[in-house]
């Protein structure tokens, strides 16, 4: 009985001096493993007689509660500090103010996409959406770029692997014939085809990437089809749009003769500020024309009837000139430093 109790004092003396939970596993093993004290003494009831192995049993499992209570009460004591020096490390300081919830915002390019469709809208122009996996015919051959013709070569993209002829579109050029295809038939049965006015913005893939140049960009084709639809009128509508979208008289606008498949005549435009960092500097903006008549054809338009003038410009650029953003992989890069100078 005396080892017993010796035994009990030792085990709350040691389950005592444990410090951590890890520490007091290691002294449990000591009373309670498969070698421990309490243990052994169990395994030496089997050399005693019937009556006086009842009567150790009973004193041993007393003696083994009591350990087994011990260490209980240990490993609570030491649970309870660890959490309360858990709360006092993260401890909060109620008196600070809130730092509330991060608010989002528009991408500059999509406010640019907005004003930009906002402006086409107010002088009846309808925006119009395309695949951006497209199929050759829409993205060349309907545009009046067949197979082996030069301007390919400045459309170098992305093709689909085990999809025979299909890519990712290199301008949203395609949702024009796409566009008129559905508005010829529309139509089909009246006798006189209302006017096609469209916007096609989107994305669009280039095999392209520098400060200028991104593999992926956005784009915004217009396309005006009608009766008696001229160059003039072309011209009418960039230089209001320029005005509007810049919020300026002050600039001059030019067309330089140019050369594009889909288009003839056709013409790059460049424009200048009269005042503010980029005065006089002339920029280039966007490339236009008449639609060219095999374009017309293929988008079922009947091209001795009707006329129509195609402009095409790059959103991105449109945004970088917009707000003094000198590189364009900025757009892309996620910074949310960068990001947060355009919300409200």
């Amino acid at each position: 009985m005396n080892n017993l109790d010796q035994l009990l004092k030792d085990a709350a003396a040691a389950f005592a001096a444990a410090t951590d939970i890890n520490a007091l596993e290691q002294v449990k093993a000591k009373f309670l493993g498969k070698s421990g004290s309490v243990t052994e003494l169990l395994k030496g009831l089997a050399k005693l007689d019937p009556e006086a192995r009842k009567e150790a049993g009973a004193l041993i499992n007393r003696c083994k509660k009591g350990v087994e209570d011990f260490l209980e009460a240990r490993r609570e004591a030491l649970r309870t500090a660890q959490l309360e020096a858990q709360l006092a490390a993260e401890a909060l300081d109620v008196t600070l103010p809130g730092r509330g919830m991060g608010t989002g915002g528009l991408h500059p390019v999509v406010r640019t996409q907005e004003r930009f469709e906002t402006l086409f809208r107010s002088i009846g122009f309808e925006v119009a959406e395309g695949p951006e996996i497209e199929e050759d015919w829409f993205n060349f051959t309907a545009l009046n770029t067949p197979d082996n013709h030069p301007a390919r070569s400045m459309h170098d993209t992305f093709y689909i692997e085990g999809a025979k002829d299909v890519l990712l579109r290199t301008h949203t050029s395609p949702v024009q014939i796409r566009a008129m295809k559905a508005h010829v038939a529309r139509y089909a049965n009246a006798e006189s085809m209302p006017e096609l006015r469209i916007i096609a913005p989107g994305r669009v893939y280039r095999v392209d990437s520098d400060a200028t140049h991104s593999p992926m960009f956005h784009q915004v084709e217009g396309l005006w089809v009608g009766e008696d639809i001229s160059f003039a009128g072309l011209k009418g509508v960039i230089v209001d749009f320029l005005q509007r979208f810049f919020e300026t008289d002050e600039m001059q606008v030019r067309f330089r003769p140019s050369f594009f498949p889909f288009t003839e005549p056709s013409a790059e435009i460049d424009f200048a500020f009269m005042s503010g960092p980029n005065k006089g500097r002339w920029l280039e903006i966007a490339g236009c024309g008449m639609v060219h008549p095999n374009v017309l054809k293929h988008g079922g338009i009947d091209a001795q009837r009707y006329t129509g003038f195609a402009f095409g410009m790059g959103l991105d650029r449109l945004t970088m000139l917009r707000y003094g953003v000198n590189d364009l992989r900025l757009f892309f890069e996620n910074d949310q430093r960068f990001l947060a100078q355009f919300q409200d």
